[in-house]
């Protein structure tokens, strides 16, 4: 058990909660805002596993939310251990992720980013584990997109 449930009924805590949600979804949010497909990824050839562009913005609200309740109850445990520096720099590489992508138009760069961060979110998965499961088990939805779409990334690059 982690020790964050110690703090999970403290205003603290909620407050805390407030600014990692806002923050991540809010950082998130302004970064897909602007980074829109536009004419340069219309062009591109794409597997035909890609999913419609619809489905993006639902889905990485969701993981949004996950991902900062996973951050908050590392961060009220330990906010300079091992899993909150795997979480920061996950959460950087994903932000540099679609800049990267749709505004640069680095397919490479832009896979080479996806594999590190997909490094850092099975990193946070596995020392997680045993210290707060429902943390590891939080970015388990998120190891499953980000892994979906690393395939993506990949299958876009050999093809262009």
């Amino acid at each position: 058990m982690s020790a964050t449930t110690t703090h999970d009924h403290t205003p603290r805590s909620w407050i805390i909660l407030a600014i990692f949600l806002v923050a991540v979804i809010g950082i998130g949010a302004l970064i897909g805002t602007q980074s829109i497909p536009g004419s340069w990824y219309e062009g591109l050839h794409k597997p035909p596993f890609n999913p419609p562009n619809w489905i993006f913005g639902p889905v990485w609200f969701t993981l949004y939310v996950l991902i900062a309740i996973a951050g908050w109850r590392s961060f009220m445990d330990n906010p300079s251990g091992t899993p909150m520096k795997l979480w920061y720099g996950q959460m950087l590489l994903n932000w540099a992720w679609s800049p990267v992508w749709f505004i640069g138009q680095m397919i490479w760069p832009a896979f080479a980013i996806i594999v590190v961060m997909w490094l850092a979110i099975a990193g946070f998965i596995l020392v997680n584990w045993n210290r707060d499961r429902l943390a590891a088990a939080l970015f388990v939805p998120y190891l499953a997109w980000v892994s979906f779409a690393t395939l993506l990334n990949l299958s876009i690059g050999i093809l262009n």
